[in-house]
C-alpha cells in the first residue's frame, strides 16, 4: 500500500513537471498537438500508479519521450508555418467587413445558431454589430465591431490618464513579496512606513495591495 502511495506521488509530480516544460497554458488554449500528447501522458502515467508490477521506468521513459517530441515539433512550427498549418489548421474568417462568410461556416460545419452561441460568450448579441470574427486555431474567436459598436477611448476624447500600472500583492498574510515591490516600484521603507501611519506593522497584515501610484489599500489580520 505504502508502495503504490509513494509511486503515485513520484508519477504525480514527474506529469506536473512535464506538463510545465510544455508550457502554461491553460486545456482550452492548447493547440492540437499539446491536447493530444497531455491526453496521452495523462494515460501512460496511469499504468504504473495502478499496477505495481510495472516499474516506473516503463511510465517515465514514454513520457520523456513524448515531451522531447512536443518540443521538436514547436520548434519545427516555429520555423515552417506550413507546418504549422498542417498540425494546428489557420485562422478562418467568420464574418468579413460585415458579411457572414457561408461557405467558411460550412467548411468548419458550424450553424449560424453556433455562431450566435460564441458571439454570446463575448458579449455581443447581434451578428450586425460584428466587422470582423475570426476562428482561431485553438478555437476561440477574435472579434472586432463594427466603428460605432466599439467603446470609446481616452483619445477619442482627447484625454490622457495617469499611467498606474497593475495592481499588486505587496503583503500577503504577513509576508512581505519582493517580486510585486518591484513590480509596484516601492521599496520595504515605504511600506513601513505607510504602515506606521496606519498604526500597524507588516506582521498585522492580512493583504496589503498597491500600484506605480502608490494607491494602496489594507486588509488587517483578525
Amino acid at each position: 500500500m505504502i508502495i503504490s502511495v509513494i509511486r503515485s506521488i513520484i508519477l504525480y509530480c514527474f506529469v506536473i513537471f512535464a506538463i510545465r516544460i510544455m508550457g502554461k497554458r491553460q486545456l482550452s488554449d492548447m493547440q492540437t498537438s499539446e491536447l493530444v500528447i497531455t491526453m496521452i501522458i495523462a494515460d501512460i502515467a496511469s499504468i504504473p500508479m495502478q499496477n505495481n508490477s510495472q516499474s516506473l521506468m516503463s511510465g517515465v521513459i514514454p513520457i520523456l519521450v513524448l515531451i522531447c517530441a512536443e518540443i521538436f515539433i514547436s520548434i519545427l512550427m516555429m520555423k515552417l508555418p506550413t507546418f504549422r498549418n498542417l498540425v494546428c489548421g489557420k485562422p478562418e474568417i467568420l464574418i468579413s467587413d460585415g458579411k457572414l462568410q457561408q461557405k467558411t461556416l460550412k467548411k468548419l460545419r458550424l450553424t449560424t445558431e453556433d455562431l450566435s452561441v460564441l458571439l454570446r460568450q463575448e458579449r455581443v448579441f447581434s451578428i450586425c454589430d460584428v466587422q470582423y470574427c475570426i476562428m482561431e486555431t485553438n478555437g476561440k474567436i477574435s472579434l472586432l465591431l463594427k466603428p460605432e459598436k466599439r467603446t470609446p477611448g481616452m483619445e477619442d476624447f482627447s484625454l490622457t490618464v495617469k499611467d498606474s500600472g497593475i495592481e499588486a500583492v505587496l503583503i500577503s498574510d504577513g509576508e512581505l513579496l519582493s517580486a510585486s515591490m518591484e513590480l509596484c516600484r516601492v521599496d520595504k521603507a515605504w511600506i513601513e512606513d505607510t504602515l506606521a501611519k496606519e498604526g500597524l506593522k507588516v506582521k498585522d497584515v492580512m493583504m496589503m495591495t498597491s500600484n506605480r501610484l502608490k494607491e494602496y489599500s489594507i486588509i488587517r489580520k483578525c
